[in-house]
């Protein structure tokens, strides 16, 4: 058999249906592939060579002039306001200091996600699900790719998710339990801060996008990528936009988030004890396009230690209610760009795609 027929016959016997179950039936996520001392990782996480980026093809030249804003929170309020008012607009990115949370904390955050990621499968595998709404899972659930079986091909990564306004504290994994439930406290003062900084800057008073309830719903999912043994095959995050009002990040210092700037993408550089925020779909829409959703992607981990991030979410607190741009940031000079619409349809629309290129806001434009 010549080596092009043996290639056509292993493009014949590939099931990726039964390979992905095959996967999801284990439990134990990419971790466990990298565990069980895998060279080559399984066609499933195989990403088109088009869509494809690692760290060595980061556009270095656009590092040069386009960083994402670190904000100082500790400045004067009116150069607070404006600079989050820019780096809104133009990136849908920028990080904070000095935001009044413990950098203590946030170390241990970290430290303990991984921990949590880096239990053995007998501990690890009772947290195993992929729908994590339900009572019976208190709100909390582990699973590798939540678009597993919508996507075109798998990410290299873990998670850990949890809803954190309806979490049971007893269903959270107790290696983790005490650093989330403090980071949910803190998270939820610095949340109702940047929204009133973000009200500001659109010309609102402070409190104009608080009494909407936009940020009601709190999303935390606890990321883990480890190491790819062919990072040039496979993504960590595919690129998207987040569907929700406001994401807060926090990363490790290994890096490979970046975010897409006028069509180049630039690296979203760890700074020890900062918080990175992204604007998602919802306040977009809300904006009348005034702020832009962030698009952004995380490659494939190739260092031997893994990459470690959390997130949480924030979203309108009654999917149910309907949402479009401020009447206040409509006029004849600059009409509403979206039509009326509740969250739930935004979700539903995000939940009937695969991740990859995810920007919901196309899909209500006037």
């Amino acid at each position: 058999m010549t080596a092009n027929t043996s290639s056509i016959s292993s493009l014949s016997n590939y099931n990726r249906d039964k390979e992905l179950q095959e996967f999801d039936n284990t439990k134990l996520g990419v971790k466990g592939l990298v565990d069980s001392g895998i060279i080559q990782i399984p066609r499933i996480f195989h990403h088109p060579p088009d869509t494809l980026f690692h760290l060595s093809n980061t556009d270095s030249s656009s590092e040069q002039d386009q960083t994402i804003p670190v904000i100082d929170l500790l400045s004067k309020q009116a150069e607070i306001v404006q600079s989050i008012r820019d780096a809104s607009a133009k990136f849908g990115f920028f990080q904070v200091i000095n935001r009044g949370i413990s950098v203590c904390l946030l170390d241990r955050l970290l430290d303990r996600i991984k921990a949590f990621h880096e239990l053995p499968p007998e501990q690890k595998i009772p947290h195993y699900r992929r729908d994590t709404t339900t009572c019976s899972s208190g709100g909390v659930g582990f699973y590798s790719n939540f678009d597993l079986f919508q996507s075109d091909a798998a990410s290299w990564r873990d998670t850990l998710e949890i809803r954190l306004e309806q979490f049971d504290p007893k269903a959270l994994p107790e290696v983790c339990r005490e650093e989330v439930i403090e980071w949910d406290k803190e998270v939820k003062q610095l949340a109702k801060r940047l929204m009133r900084l973000l009200s500001e800057g659109l010309g609102l008073s402070r409190n104009r996008l608080l009494q909407m309830s936009c940020i009601e719903r709190r999303l935390m999912v606890g990321q883990y990528y480890p190491h790819c043994p062919e990072p040039n095959k496979t993504v960590g995050i595919t690129a998207h936009t987040d569907l929700e009002t406001l994401t807060i990040l926090l990363q490790d210092q290994c890096g490979g988030l970046q975010v897409n700037c006028h069509g180049k993408w630039i690296d979203v550089k760890p700074v020890h004890g900062a918080l990175v925020i992204s604007i998602g779909d919802t306040l977009q829409i809300i904006s009348n396009d005034e702020y832009k959703s962030g698009e952004h992607r995380v490659y494939a981990n190739p260092f031997l230690n893994p990459r470690v991030s959390t997130a949480i979410f924030s979203s309108p607190g009654n999917p149910d209610n309907r949402n479009g741009p401020l009447p206040e940031l409509v006029s004849s000079e600059r009409p509403s760009l979206y039509q009326q619409h509740k969250f739930s349809e935004l979700v539903i629309k995000f939940l009937s795609k695969e991740l990859e290129r995810k920007s919901i806001t196309s899909y209500f434009r006037s």
